[in-house]
Order: C-alpha cells, then structure tokens, then sequence
C-alpha cells in the first residue's frame, strides 16, 4: 500500500515537474485537451499575480481573491474561447481586469447612497491601529498607505494602466491589448498619471 502511495505520488510529482517546462499557451492548449494538471498550473501561476493586480483597483482583500476565484472558474468553463493570436497572460488579465471594472462600477454606486445616508462626522473614518511599531515601520506603512490611496483616487482608465505597468511590470504591447486602447493611447494614460501621483504625493515623497 506504502508503495503504491509512494508511486503515485512521484508520478504526480513528475507531472508537476513537466509542466513547468511549459510555456502558459502550450498550458492552455494541453488544458483545452483535456489535461487538468495544465489548469492546476496556471492557476498556481497566476493566482497571486492576479489577486494583487485586483486588489490595487478595488481596495479589498477579500474581494479581490472573490473576483480572482471567479476569473478561474471562469477560464475551467470557458477554456475554448482562448485562441492562441495572443498571450494567454493578456487573456487571463483581461478577464480579471472586467470582473475587478464591474465591482468598481457597483462599489461606486453603494459609495453614492450609502454616504448620502451618513453625517460628515461618519465618512471615511479608519480608526488608528493600536500595534505597538518601529518608527521607521510606521513611515513605512504610512507612505505605502499613501500611494495606494493615491491610485485609489485615480479615475478608473489612469489606474488600470498604472497598476498594470508600475505593478505588475508588464509591458506597453501587453496592457494595450488587455484594456484594450491604441498603443499611443497607453503610454498617455500612464504618463498622466504619474503626473497625478506625483502632484498627489509630493508632501510624503
């Protein structure tokens, strides 16, 4: 019994193996036919990138990896609409990127009636954390507090793009495509908003 626990699981450990030796279309591609282990993958490799790409637009940790749960369920059903014409990272982020879009959309529209329902006193109040901090921790978290509020604030088009290429890196051609906007049209979007940043953050950087 020992030896047949033993065997299975080095043969799911070479699988695993393998499949690292995949690109993420060939993953796709291999998942369309049928293999699960090529989906267990991709979700290993996008899931956190994702959760944090969601969570710097909506601002909430819970529903980013709520949106990001659904974005698998997502490519696990609808695994035949990638076509291999572009990278399967710009599909994956474009499908994040809609779901994140229309929680914004709703977020914003609770925002509208649920402040018209408070006094000055109760809006936007966080109250201060009573942990016991570095100094230097403190500055820290006070300035990182302060740029994500600052992206925060940026209207939804300038974020995106930001979030896209200050955080997670990836390139012009790529975010053009998922957002999908003129290459020209991105480089603006991103270059205004850094002026945004910049104006918004120069007392704290």
């Amino acid at each position: 019994m020992i030896n047949q626990q033993s065997q299975s699981l080095y043969i799911q450990q070479q699988a695993m193996d393998k499949s690292f030796k995949f690109t993420d279309e060939e993953l796709i591609a291999r998942f369309q036919e049928g293999d699960e282990q090529s989906y267990i993958e991709l979700v290993n490799r996008f899931k956190d990138r994702l959760i944090n790409f969601v969570f710097r637009l909506v601002n909430d940790r819970d529903q980013a990896e709520d949106i990001i749960q659904d974005t698998m369920l997502k490519l696990y059903t609808h695994k035949h609409y990638y076509k291999n014409i572009a990278k399967f990272s710009t599909w994956i982020y474009t499908i994040a990127g809609n779901f994140a879009k229309t929680e914004l959309r709703k977020k914003k529209t609770r925002k509208v009636t649920n402040n018209s329902q408070l006094g000055p006193e109760d809006r936007d109040y966080d109250p201060p954390s009573d942990d016991p901090n570095p100094q230097k921790l403190v500055e820290s978290k006070f300035i990182n507090t302060k740029i994500h509020e600052a992206i925060e604030n940026l209207p939804e088009h300038f974020k995106v793009v930001t979030v896209l290429r200050d955080i997670e890196k990836l390139p012009y051609e790529e975010i053009s495509n998922i957002v999908d906007v003129p290459l020209g049209t991105v480089k603006s979007r991103i270059n205004r908003a850094r002026i945004q940043l910049q104006k918004d953050l120069k007392d704290y950087i």
